[in-house]
């Protein structure tokens, strides 16, 4: 009985110091500005809604991509440090798989999301719009999808077809 009555005191003292603990938090950060919320409270959907103004084509995208993306992505979008972004079209279905931007993604307007979100990697969210979309068309280009001189932009680039597209299937709402 004795045994039992400690194991409940120390639980009921982790329990509740515990919970004071916890609302009390471990005082790291700070809340965030208006404009540092501006600056990353958007979203960019399949359809093209959210995207910003401006335009770019692949040409004035490929001196970007010497200059932000090739230490990590290599030459023409492969054997990088990091993952490839072009090749890899006819290996989704096989038994080893190359997910880049021109064999899986479904969507072109999610590559310029996530190069809109996260790079440069080392320093996210310093590109103009107008760099932006030419970055999209240079990843593009470098896959097949597009021409060297073919200029993206907001009415544009919902309409570009990716190769995998119809292989993604959205849950429906019942």
């Amino acid at each position: 009985m004795y045994m039992r009555n400690r194991i409940v005191a120390f639980c009921a003292l982790c329990t509740f110091g515990y919970s004071a603990l916890a609302d009390e938090g471990p005082g790291l950060g700070r809340e965030l500005r208006a404009a540092e919320v501006a600056a990353i409270d958007f979203a960019v959907m399949p359809d093209g809604t959210g995207l910003p103004s401006g335009s770019g084509n692949a040409s004035a995208g490929a001196n970007l991509y010497q200059q932000h993306c090739v230490a990590c992505h290599g030459e023409e979008g492969q054997n990088g440090l990091h993952d490839s972004l072009a090749g890899g079209q006819g290996t989704i279905a096989g038994p080893m798989p190359n997910k880049t931007v021109g064999s899986y993604w479904p969507y072109a307007t999610t590559l310029f999301d996530y190069i809109r979100r996260a790079m440069p990697y080392q320093n996210p969210g310093t590109l103009s719009n107008d760099e932006l979309y030419a970055l999209t068309a240079y990843v593009l280009y470098l896959n097949g999808i597009l021409g060297e001189a073919d200029t993206i932009d907001a009415s544009s680039l919902p309409s570009v077809e990716m190769p995998n597209r119809e292989n993604f299937v959205w849950a429906i709402e019942r």
